[in-house]
């Protein structure tokens, strides 16, 4: 399934496109749920992260999409922009946010499909997971291939990312659960580590390829060898 926003102040254009989407989902038989926001803000303050294109209009009263759009990229680098407007230079400028493209209102089926179907092939080809994290300060998608680890603190969890650390409120046995499917192995009560950033282990000790170091428990540690020992073979 694709989830598909839409944030534009028309509510009569929204009805529309939202009409449009339908038809593109009936033709490519792609199960699509579709979200609404009537200005820039509203999409900001509401902001869900398991959306995976949004159809931003450049142009609104209280936020406008350029401004909506940057506060967007802070939240989630992944998800697919596609700005609405009625100038050219508006979409050019959009592109800054790294937006997939720009449609010229009023929009077009024969290339809102064209869009759409661009976005839905380079989406079966995308080979970077992520997981959803919610905690006080909103939320945050977390590219798989960049989360290094991640160890209990403070009675929750701290997510270590590339770009920065953040709280989890998840148990370890949840993330444990939902990572399972991936390179990620406990080595510790408190410590869930992704395979891929493992550089070396020594006695009781991990070091990773970014030079930080890990411990490792004696009862996990033959589990953890062997799986390590299986990835390391998947990988020659």
């Amino acid at each position: 399934m694709i989830h598909i926003a839409i944030c534009d102040d028309e509510e009569k254009f929204v009805s529309h496109l939202k009409g449009l989407l339908r038809q593109c989902a009936a033709e490519l038989s792609e199960e699509m749920k579709i979200t609404t926001y009537y200005d820039g803000l509203d999409l900001i303050e509401k902001y869900d992260t398991t959306i995976d294109l949004i159809f931003l209009d450049i142009q609104m009263k209280l936020v406008d999409g350029l401004h909506a759009a940057e506060r967007i990229r802070k939240l989630d680098g992944d998800v697919g922009i596609i700005f609405l407007t009625t100038l050219t230079q508006y979409g050019l400028e959009g592109y800054k946010y790294q937006a997939i493209d720009y449609i010229i209102k009023p929009i077009k089926y024969v290339r809102l499909k064209s869009e759409l179907d661009r976005f839905l092939a380079g989406r079966r080809l995308e080979k970077n997971p992520s997981i959803c994290i919610s905690n006080d300060s909103g939320k945050y998608k977390v590219l798989l291939h960049t989360l290094r680890y991640i160890e209990t603190f403070n009675r929750n969890l701290m997510v270590h990312a590339e770009q920065e650390n953040i709280i989890c409120y998840k148990s370890m046995k949840e993330m444990e659960k939902e990572l399972s499917t991936y390179h990620f192995v406990r080595c510790h009560s408190s410590y869930l580590v992704n395979l891929v950033y493992v550089k070396g282990v020594k006695k009781l000790e991990i070091t990773l390829i970014t030079g930080e170091t890990l411990p490792i428990s004696q009862p996990k540690r033959k589990v953890f060898m062997e799986r390590l020992t299986e990835y390391w073979g998947d990988m020659l």
